[in-house]
């Protein structure tokens, strides 16, 4: 990005940067995050979080994380999809950074993982990630009641995807 803040993937060595990213912005994310315990803000947790076979990008300035996209439950064979999340900090708001971040898992999730389809979902009012969503080709293809507990409650979530292509899936 020409701002001075790149994006990449994330590296073994990024736990500590992570863990004071998620904690400095833990006020923030808040109200569209579950509930964690303490000890998810530690870098041995963030370094367990690492190794555990998702996929993550990481928006950073110089080696200051600030913003993240996760690309979890990656499920290959007639399948091929994952689940996409993302978060920016309040700091670097308002340049693109999430849809960047966005688009960047698209691309990999295309191109070197072959996946058919990535999916994500909002709590009904964050009309900012939906914007996100949007611009990156994402489609509403549903509501789910009380689908994720967030904040303290079981909350209603609409539901997107992004169709990447529909070449059938390698033969086992």
């Amino acid at each position: 990005m020409d701002d001075g803040v790149g994006i990449r993937e994330a590296r073994d060595t990024d736990a500590g940067a992570l863990a004071q990213a998620l904690a400095r912005n833990r006020a923030y994310m808040r109200p569209w995050e579950p509930d964690r315990a303490e000890r998810y803000y530690t870098a041995e947790a963030q370094a367990e979080r690492l190794a555990d076979g998702g996929r993550r990008w990481f928006a950073v300035d110089g080696e200051r994380i600030v913003g993240a996209a996760i690309l979890s439950g990656i499920v290959l064979g007639p399948f091929r999809s994952a689940s996409l999340g993302y978060w920016v900090d309040p700091e670097y708001g308002g340049r693109g950074l999430a849809t960047a971040l966005t688009e960047e898992v698209i691309r990999a999730s295309r191109d070197t993982l072959g996946l058919h389809r990535i999916e994500a979902c909002t709590l009904l009012d964050n009309r900012t990630s939906q914007r996100v969503l949007a611009k990156c080709g994402f489609e509403r293809i549903g509501t789910a009641p009380r689908y994720l507990h967030i904040a303290g409650e079981w909350r209603d979530h609409h539901l997107f995807q992004r169709i990447l292509h529909d070449q059938a899936p390698p033969l086992a």
